[in-house]
């Protein structure tokens, strides 16, 4: 469960938050790979040549295991905040993640496997995605708050802040941190401070936190919600893939 705080006491707390602080709610989709067996060569002919190798042709990736499954017309029900979306009302694959700002995970899925997605999938009208927040610590409130005070800019703001993850995460004054990216972004000290004291904003995150762990029984982060099927941990692109073709 969430520590309570008050808008008094958020931008004092971010001053001095752990630097490993609650993240371990983060999970990894990774499992760790069998070793093969591995036979011996058979020795070659001395009369021969050696052919070249060739090169071996890449194995399809596998569809993880789903989780679970969930309602998908409960899940897609309006909350406290708006959806942020992307891509077409009408596409055939529903793609709704939980994150967290400071879940290295989310992060690591943030860079490495969803500008693909988007280029592969969401631009081109096959699926749309809805990013729903689930703050871990008062760290990732805060960074959730700045992205929506973004307004049309919140997916953006969303990309730097997991880019810049290890600059604002568990340093000494994230507060400071946070200014200092937020001034980037066109913040002033003052919009800064007003957003992160706008008591109605930290209880609808809080809201949307609170709805996904009691309805949809999100624990850890990210958790993928696709066409109905529950999906937990950073996914690569070939393993989003394997999910998403069939259902196009």
């Amino acid at each position: 469960m969430i520590r309570s705080l008050s808008r008094r006491n958020l931008l004092s707390s971010l001053a001095a938050i752990p630097a490993v602080a609650l993240l371990a709610a983060c999970s990894d989709s990774g499992e760790k790979a069998e070793a093969q067996d591995v036979k011996p060569a058979a020795p070659s002919d001395p009369t021969k040549p050696a052919e070249p190798a060739k090169p071996a042709a890449p194995a399809a990736a596998k569809a993880p295991e789903a989780q679970g499954t969930v309602d998908m017309t409960a899940v897609l029900k309006p909350g406290a905040l708006p959806d942020m979306q992307l891509g077409k009302d009408d596409a055939k694959v529903t793609i709704v993640e939980y994150a967290s700002m400071t879940c290295p995970h989310c992060a690591h899925f943030a860079e490495t496997t969803f500008p693909e997605l988007k280029t592969k999938y969401i631009d081109t009208g096959k699926a749309r995605y809805i990013l729903r927040e689930f703050p871990f610590d008062p760290s990732a409130e805060a960074g959730f708050m700045l992205a929506r005070c973004s307004k049309e800019n919140y997916f953006p703001m969303v990309d730097v802040l997991f880019r810049q993850q290890a600059n604002w995460v568990g340093v000494n004054n994230t507060k400071d941190a946070l200014l200092q990216i937020a001034k980037l972004a066109g913040f002033t000290q003052e919009s800064f401070e007003a957003c992160l004291t706008d008591q109605k904003l930290l209880d609808d995150v809080r809201s949307v936190q609170k709805r996904g762990a009691d309805e949809f029984k999100v624990d850890s982060t990210p958790t993928f919600f696709i066409n109905g099927k529950t999906y937990k941990g950073a996914m690569s692109i070939a393993e989003m893939s394997a999910i998403i073709d069939p259902l196009l």
